[in-house]
């Protein structure tokens, strides 16, 4: 079977481009290791139009159930390769390989990494990329919230749900969060903020037991924690869309036009990996409508 289009990833922007692709008939399947992307490790959405607030978990349920409602074909597989394959393109999948007429990539981003001695060694241990997954695990104890991002806030203050102490551990003079978000850790008590400081190496024994900072904070370069979590942003997951020649901005990031278009005819891309400045789940829901909106005006001009 030869589809008309091909969706990889199954977050805000992959699922919001099935929806499309239902309504104009197109014949496709979306491709998704973890449907819901990483939208489900947020605690509260707070800004999605019609919703005051809703956990990440709640919001891609629904999505992922308007989608599925419209007859969307999901398969739960990772996507190992893309290539042409004359005038389509085939992908290569843990489920069976697959021929489509063309691709939206909505593949999301990943964590990015410290990079200090002590962070592979502890992850799952002490060290999370995070709070949603892991918060409850740390009731009662001392952690640490690496970065300074609205994301790092928000992690901070879900982490004080648990926790009898956070940390925020920022390599800047101040906190990059929304106003509000800024306002809520001031007002809570158990948060504290340490600025310009770097983590440079978690330490251990089986667990976490502190890290070590690059200038002293209350008299000693170590600080003692049970957990670490790290949120210092994230990078785009676009080595698949590179290997199709895609072209690519300097932080790695897929150049869509106006219209989600790439620079390969009848490959489209939405969400966080593309080069949008404004990461948001509306945004990116956005950017997905609009990718399968141009992927059937590119299907039906090419028939």
């Amino acid at each position: 079977m030869i589809y008309d289009l091909a969706i990889i990833g199954g977050g805000p922007a992959g699922l919001s481009a099935a929806i499309y692709a239902a309504r104009f008939r197109l014949k496709f399947l979306v491709l998704a290791r973890e449907p819901g992307g990483t939208v489900l490790k947020t605690h509260l959405i707070e800004n999605w139009p019609g919703e005051k607030s809703l956990s990440g978990t709640e919001l891609m349920d629904k999505i992922r159930s308007h989608a599925e409602s419209l007859g969307t074909e999901i398969k739960q597989t990772d996507v190992s390769a893309v290539k042409k394959k004359g005038r389509n393109f085939e992908l290569i999948t843990d489920a069976g390989n697959f021929e489509a007429m063309s691709i939206i990539f909505a593949t999301g981003t990943r964590h990015r990494k410290l990079g200090v001695p002590g962070e592979d060694a502890y992850y799952g241990r002490g060290v999370s990329y995070c709070a949603v997954c892991d918060a409850a695990f740390f009731r009662n104890k001392t952690v640490a919230v690496v970065g300074g991002s609205d994301s790092a806030a928000k992690e901070a203050l879900l982490l004080a749900e648990y926790a009898k102490k956070v940390y925020i551990l920022y390599r800047k003079d101040k906190i990059r969060a929304e106003p509000i978000n800024a306002e809520r850790v001031a007002k809570n008590s158990k948060i504290e903020i340490i600025t310009n400081s770097n983590v440079t190496k978690i330490n251990g024994e089986q667990l976490v037991r502190g890290v070590t900072l690059d200038k002293p904070h209350a008299g000693s370069k170590e600080l003692k924690l049970d957990g670490v979590f790290i949120d210092i942003g994230y990078d785009a997951e676009s080595s698949l869309a590179a290997s199709l020649c895609v072209k690519l901005d300097e932080r790695g990031e897929i150049i869509v036009g106006r219209n989600a278009e790439t620079n390969i005819p009848g490959v489209f891309a939405a969400g966080d990996v593309t080069s949008c400045s404004f990461k948001q789940v509306v945004n990116a829901a956005a950017q997905g409508a609009v990718a399968a909106s141009s992927a059937y005006r590119f299907v039906t001009e090419k028939v």
